[in-house]
């Protein structure tokens, strides 16, 4: 389920000093040689015996095939599981993304590993459920820096060996410390607190280059569509800086703070552009299709000291969209240099979270033997008071009994007809139905969360039992941002349920979901058990005890985005009718989006409702 549309609204920044002139736009420098090229490919073309493997298929198979460049030729391992092939890089490098393209005979199960000295491996990236095709891989936010690298096997998807047409590896070295003024955060960490995708992550700014014409989709960091997003560099050490330079994408920020800081959390700023100049970027409104970057050459009038540099946006520039109608996106940054001296290049971005430690514990629970719906544990959403009108769905949440009640030990969340009875947020509808929620009672971040449950059958009936992230109000986040885990979404199919996650880079039709049938000829309508087990490292859908989806901390941010799923979230219940998601399947147009008239009439009778038994949330103690 997707949450409300939410009004934006920016908190006012406080400048903290006085702050000088900005440069006028330089000259497009060439941008350096090697970034944006494949490494293992030149490692390979200086010295062919810099990659080994476990074996080969045969004489025209060989490893160096996979590096030659040549799209057409192969490398084809041994026919065991475990085979691998590695490359020395030559240099010890940030890698930032490795792309894999498969022959027919594809890893199902496979790890990438990097490795500072041959011997002692670091895995990067693990695929669990492989499909061949080109595969590409991003590193942020893990630590990947070293001079050898490989792919070692665990599980072939047929009965043939490994075999890859290329194997492609892209980054940089580390700027080292350095007592001669120099580009201190080339190839070094860099973070954000919001990014689009994996292919736009903060990675991007440190890897050397941009495009001269400063509009090309080459590597950048792109924010969401808000105005306070930052982007920062870890320089690895206490630095002087004089001088930084912002390569940027059509999206720039019009209005910006630069700061620096000794530990990452106390912020000094250092400079901010004049008046004149923010109004003269402001005034820059083109079509998205003419508009083009620009290069920002800061000078600042006394050197700053700090370890850690970051942009924090205070304003985003204005598109045609199209004329006199005007849109913003996000902030988009091809490259972030910061001239100075000190640094180092020991700097790392930080280990991970691992899985918890401890015994599963109930920390919240309801059975709904209660005369009435217990409200100490949870609210109930209305329509127009709590929430909006969402995903073009055709009922009104209430608070009633018609639609909300306990019943014989269960929970029911009802939907009733009455044409044109009910005004609910400036709107007319003529459905009622059920959505209660945890939010301000039970928010939590990580455990078990799991449910029993009976559904309406019939198309366009909607219900769901899912999370959200408790920040969702907050309108510097917002959704998808926020988080969303769908446990449990039905659309009124009788024989299958579907789950989902929602962020950064795969929300709404790009979610990453999953559908389950029921086995043996079981349907929605029977009593079922829903379930997610949510962890610092993956998120795991069952039905019935039976894993349905598993996805991974470490392949979604890899492949997808940003994991948004490290904070508090509240359980939701609700019973929608019609929407964006059920005329998605059943193409129904009318009398509602997504609910026929048979439907419809199901309700007229009554008894369209969603049972609940109970709800449970373990978590670790």
């Amino acid at each position: 389920m997707r949450t409300r549309t939410l009004l934006t609204a920016l908190t006012a920044l406080t400048l903290l000093v006085a702050t000088p002139a900005l440069a006028a736009p330089a000259p497009q420098a060439a941008a350096a040689a090697t970034w944006d090229t494949d490494r293992a490919a030149a490692a390979y073309a200086a010295n062919p015996a810099a990659v080994i493997a476990s074996g080969s298929e045969n004489a025209g198979t060989t490893p160096g095939l996979a590096f030659d460049g040549d799209g057409a030729t192969r490398w084809s391992s041994n026919f065991a599981d475990d085979a691998w092939i590695r490359l020395d890089l030559g240099t010890t490098l940030r890698v930032d993304r490795v792309t894999l393209d498969w022959e027919a005979a594809y890893g199902k199960r496979y790890v990438l590993e990097i490795s500072k000295n041959g011997t002692d491996w670091t895995p990067f990236y693990t695929e669990t459920a492989g499909t061949g095709g080109s595969v590409t891989t991003s590193t942020y936010p893990q630590e990947a820096t070293g001079r050898y690298i490989r792919l070692r096997g665990l599980e072939r998807a047929t009965p043939y060996g490994y075999s890859l047409y290329s194997f492609k590896v892209y980054g940089g070295e580390p700027a080292p410390a350095s007592t001669t003024r120099t580009n201190l955060a080339l190839n070094h960490p860099a973070y954000s607190n919001y990014y689009q995708h994996n292919g736009n992550s903060p990675a991007y700014v440190t890897d050397g280059g941009w495009p001269a014409n400063l509009k090309d989709d080459a590597t950048r960091w792109s924010s969401d569509w808000n105005a306070d997003r930052w982007v920062s560099v870890d320089l690895g050490a206490a630095s002087t800086i004089d001088t930084v330079d912002f390569y940027w994408e059509s999206a720039y920020a019009v209005d910006y703070l630069l700061q620096v800081s000794d530990d990452n959390t106390t912020w000094r700023t250092v400079y901010e552009p004049s008046a004149a100049d923010i109004a003269a970027r402001r005034a820059n409104v083109q079509a998205p299709a003419d508009a083009t970057g620009r290069h920002d050459t800061v000078t600042l009038p006394q050197p700053a000291t700090g370890r850690y540099v970051r942009m924090l946006g205070k304003e985003r520039r204005s598109f045609y969209n199209p004329a006199p109608y005007t849109a913003q996106f996000g902030y988009s940054l091809y490259e972030f240099q910061v001239w100075g001296t000190g640094g180092s290049a020991a700097a790392a971005y930080p280990a991970l979270p691992g899985d918890q430690l401890g015994t599963y514990r109930t920390t919240f629970f309801d059975d709904f033997t209660s005369a009435a719906l217990d409200r100490s544990k949870w609210r109930v959403v209305r329509t127009g008071t709590e929430m909006g009108s969402v995903n073009g769905e055709s009922q009104a949440y209430v608070d009633s009994t018609d639609n909300v009640r306990t019943q014989n030990g269960e929970l029911i969340l009802g939907a009733k007809y009455c044409k044109g009875c009910t005004q609910a947020g400036g709107g007319t509808y003529d459905f009622t139905s059920g959505r209660i929620d945890t939010n301000t009672h039970f928010d939590f971040t990580y455990g078990k969360v799991s449910a029993r449950m009976k559904l309406p059958v019939g198309d366009g009936f909607w219900p769901a039992f899912w999370l959200l992230g408790s920040n969702v109000d907050d309108p510097s986040v917002s959704w998808p941002a926020s988080g969303e885990t769908d446990i449990m979404e039905n659309i009124g199919y009788g024989d299958w349920t579907s789950t989902s996650l929602h962020g950064p880079g795969y929300s709404a039709d790009g979610n990453i979901g999953a559908r389950q049938t029921y086995p043996n000829g079981g349907t929605a309508d029977q009593w079922h058990t829903y379930a997610v087990e949510w962890t610092p490292t993956a998120m795991r859908f069952y039905v019935d005890d039976n894993l349905v989806q598993e996805t991974t901390r470490n392949k979604l941010e890899s492949t997808r985005g940003q994991w948004v799923f490290d904070h508090n979230q509240y359980v939701i219940l609700n019973l929608a009718l019609g929407g964006a998601y059920p005329a998605g399947w059943n193409q129904v147009t009318t009398p509602y989006w997504g609910l026929p008239q048979s439907s419809v009439d199901k309700v007229a009778a009554g008894g369209v409702q969603a049972e609940v038994d109970w709800v449970r949330v373990e978590q670790k103690q």
